[in-house]
Order: C-alpha cells, then structure tokens, then sequence
C-alpha cells in the first residue's frame, strides 16, 4: 500500500470512527429509557381508601386480620377497601435503626447514574428519559391483575408523554417480576381458560425494552407452601424484629398471590421420611387434605370466616390452585425466543434456601418439614439437622433458589428464560437492590444500545 492509499485509508477509519462518537453522543443526549421499578410481596404501602389510614406497613399487629381479602371463586376480581400508596422505601421500628427497603436503590440511581424520579399522574417534560417510576400495586391480589395493571398504566402514561413510541426499561424485585413476565409476554390479556394452549403474543415488547428480574422465583419458591401451612411475619421484607405485623394461614389462605408463589408443577422437591423423593401434585386439593394442609378442614376455620365465605371456600380454594397453575403454565410457554424484550436474571447462590419439603407419619398424623429440623423415624432412627439439609436447602439467597431463579428445572432449553444472561452476587433476598455490585450491574445494563452496538 503506498502512503498516500495508508493515509487515505486511515483518514476515512478516522471520520468512521468521529461518525460513531458523534452518533453515540447524540443517543445519550436522547437520554436513556425510563425505569419502571416493581417492588416484591409486601414491598408496597397498603391504605384504606376512604379514611387513607396505613394498614401496611404497621410495626404493631393489629387486633383484626386487616390484611384478609374477602374470598370469591373470581380470584382476579377479588378486592377490598385497602389500595396501593408508595413503594415501601424504608421501614423504621422504635428506636431500631432504618432498615433500607428499595430507597437506597432510587437514590444510587439519582445520584450514580443521573436518573430522576417521576409521577405517574403529573410527568414532567422529562419524564420521557431517564426517568425513575415507582410501581406500587397491592401485592394480595392477582399476579395477572397486576399485570394488566401495569400495562394500562403504561399505555396511560405514554399519552401523557405524547410519546406513543416510548419504550420502559423494568426492575423487577422478587414477584414484581412475575408480573412483568406476564406484562411482557401477554400484555393486558387474560390467562388462557379450558383447553387453551397459552400461546406468547409478546404485546409488551411495544412498551418494554429491558426487564431485569431480581431474585424473581420464577419456578415458585417452597418457603410459600410453609406460609400457607404457618402463616407468617410478612416475610417479604424479613424484618425479624419483635412485635412486627404477623399474619395467620387463614389471612394467607385468602391471598392470591400466595397461591402463585408455589412451586411451578413438576418443580416441588419432598421427601419421605427415608429422605427418599416422593410425587406430590401441589394442584391437586385431594393432596392437601391428604397431608393436613387444608385450612378449610382446620377446626377453627369456621370461627374465623362468615358463613357465606365458609360455603364458597372450597370452591375458592380450588379456583385459587387452578388459576396458579395456568399462570405457571403461561409464564412457561414459549419457543425459545424472548419477542423483542430482553430479560436479565440478578440473583445469589450464596445463601442457602429452602428447596423441599419432608413428609412423614407420627402415629396417624402427617407432618410436614418446612425447616431442616431433625425427627425420629417410625423404626425408632434419628434424622438430624444436617441430613435434612442435605436435601431440603439449596443454593440462592435466603429465600428464592437459584435453580428458581434461572428456571432450570421445567422449561429446561425452550425456556424464555434459556441463554438470557445472568447475574450472581453473594447476598440476601431482601437486600439485593441494596447491593452496590448489582447496582452498578443494572446501571451497566441500563446504559447499554444494543439495537445499535450489540452488546
């Protein structure tokens, strides 16, 4: 090559590359896709919508079952007088120090990344770029509720924006990411009824560019059955203080999303009392009065419910199991291909999570483990601790199981969760968007042009 065809061809690489720069300034200046962050089980205000008293989250448990949804065999059409307000961003209890809950991450996002936060009623005029939106929804109702919710908010907000070409990037914490799956794969439809296959139309890509899910049990999470057995502190935000909020099984057992929780069908581990695997059909109500689960058929049910719930319980009971597993199987429906939206997977596998269950006889009476502690079999043999934690616990983040994280066990290679990339940090379930590490991940990941550059 002579010198003059060197130079010619180093000044063209030169203007290509000024072109490249010039174009990537000019997207930045465009600003970047506004967040929409969903918060998990319980991470959202709770209200009475006539007197605006807060009934979630209360430090003190109240006298009444405030949290009790009136059952009806219409699961998405369950409702009460309690509404959304604000995500919960902390929670502060006496003379305890602030727990952080999703604040710290709105802040590291303003102030490391450059983001602002929005309303959803009263945008600015630059609520159409890097912009923060908090979606609060009332985490007892229906995940596709929610969902549809979520969209429809979205759609609304886009016509406040004028900017019918908008596009959302989603954090999803825990089961906010269900919903968004749901948003992004489905839209506003309903699930699928009868004999329907659930057929992905991906109606959210027109509204979603990037949905990263954050601890989300995509395949269910175990520590759900053991909340509808024991009740529970409302553990989503694992405040293990005295005094907090609690809630019986018969107040879970009117809760929807509960039901959704569960581990996705052929995913549930348990185990006989020879720590041998045993079949148990989670769907199947026949299996929950087989092992003692049912509320309905404890001795104090029918003191805690009027006499109309009590008639219609059971057919509740079963609806809510129905609909939980068609939700599994939409969310598990798919070709291999994500429809223009791009999911990421942040979790942990640090933390051991709970994993399965154990089921064994004493005397007539089943009883089930939800926790690795150690029982004396039928032969008179020990089972200790560390043996049931063998096969009860594996590796997550305290609460959601790895291989629930990443959808390993059922949709296996045509899962549209299959090759989408992944995220591990060592951390708990409740702590994870306090994380500076996964923090500066989702940034990364937030300011990336992939449509233009690839990568």
């Amino acid at each position: 090559m002579t010198g003059r065809a060197a130079g010619y061809a180093l000044l063209t690489s030169l203007r290509i590359g000024i072109c490249l720069f010039v174009l990537s300034i000019s997207l930045y200046a465009q600003g970047r896709n506004p967040i929409i962050l969903i918060p998990g089980l319980t991470g959202s205000e709770l209200k009475h919508k006539v007197t605006g008293e807060k009934v979630w989250f209360k430090a003190l448990k109240p006298k009444s079952e405030d949290l009790r949804l009136p059952i009806s065999t219409s699961i998405d059409k369950m409702q009460d007088d309690l509404i959304p307000g604000d995500i919960i961003r902390e929670v502060k209890i006496g003379v305890f120090p602030a727990a952080d809950v999703y604040g710290g991450f709105i802040r590291a996002m303003e102030m490391r990344a450059g983001y602002h936060e929005e309303s959803w009623k009263d945008p600015s005029v630059d609520g159409d770029r890097d912009a923060i939106y908090v979606f609060a929804y009332d985490w007892r109702l229906d995940n596709v509720a929610n969902a549809q919710r979520l969209v429809r908010d979205v759609e609304a907000l886009k016509r406040k924006l004028k900017r019918p070409d908008l596009k959302f990037d989603i954090v999803a914490h825990s089961m906010g990411g269900i919903i968004s799956r749901y948003a992004a794969m489905y839209g506003d439809a309903e699930l699928a009824t009868g004999n329907r296959k659930p057929v992905p139309t991906w109606a959210g890509a027109k509204l979603f560019d990037r949905v990263i899910l954050l601890g989300t049990p995509n395949e269910g999470a175990v520590s759900s059955l053991g909340s509808m057995l024991n009740g529970y502190t409302m553990g989503g935000l694992r405040i293990d203080l005295p005094f907090i909020q609690d809630s019986s099984k018969f107040t879970v057992f009117t809760i929807p999303s509960a039901y959704q929780l569960l581990p996705a069908p052929g995913t549930f581990r348990a185990f006989d009392e020879k720590l041998k695997p045993i079949s148990v059909d989670l769907y199947d109500p026949k299996m929950w009065s087989k092992y003692g689960w049912n509320a309905i058929e404890d001795e104090d049910f029918a003191g805690q419910f009027i006499l109309a719930e009590q008639k219609i319980a059971t057919a509740y009971f079963t609806a809510a199991l129905e609909r939980a597993k068609r939700l599994h199987g939409a969310l598990a429906a798919s070709n291999g291909k994500v429809g223009g939206v791009s999911m990421y997977l942040v979790g942990s596998d640090c933390k051991t999570a709970l994993d399965g269950v154990v089921l064994y006889q004493d005397g007539k009476q089943w009883k089930t483990l939800v926790r690795p502690k150690g029982f004396t079999r039928a032969d008179g043999s020990r089972v200790t601790d560390d043996e049931l934690k063998k096969v009860m616990q594996s590796a997550g983040d305290g609460v959601v199981t790895q291989r629930s994280l990443e959808s390993v066990t059922r949709n296996g290679a045509e899962s549209v969760l299959t090759g989408q990339p992944s995220k591990l940090v060592c951390e708990e379930h409740n702590k994870l968007a306090a994380n500076a590490r996964i923090q500066d991940y989702i940034i990364s990941v937030l300011g990336r042009k992939e449509t233009i550059f690839g990568n």
